[in-house]
């Protein structure tokens, strides 16, 4: 019975460890940027690790009164490729955590 005991304190210091890790490496992803861009550098977004936009810049090149679609459209590009990029990081340094256990 006692034996059994033993074995969750192990598996409980393990996880405890395995949890201190992913803080640790969550916070390391947070403090990264990511720069997402439109084509020809016309729009540039530039966020931190945990989807905070911090920088936006915009090509002069890419305003054109008469063609405010195509500035969204550069906008939403490189928003969207920013945010790609830290789901693909996330996913490249967090996924190793999500294989064989519950719940996650």
């Amino acid at each position: 019975m006692m034996r059994g005991m033993g074995n969750m304190q192990q598996m409980m210091k393990q996880a405890q460890k395995m949890q201190k890790e992913m803080m640790a490496e969550q916070e390391t992803l947070n403090s990264q940027e990511f720069t997402g861009k439109a084509p020809e550098d016309m729009v540039i977004a530039t966020f931190s690790g945990d989807k905070q936009l911090k920088d936006l810049k915009i090509n002069a090149a890419a305003v054109d009164p008469d063609d405010v679609d195509m500035l969204q459209d550069l906008v939403l590009t490189a928003v969207n490729d920013g945010l790609k990029q830290i789901d693909d990081a996330t996913q490249k340094t967090m996924g190793k955590y999500g294989k064989g256990m519950p719940g996650m």
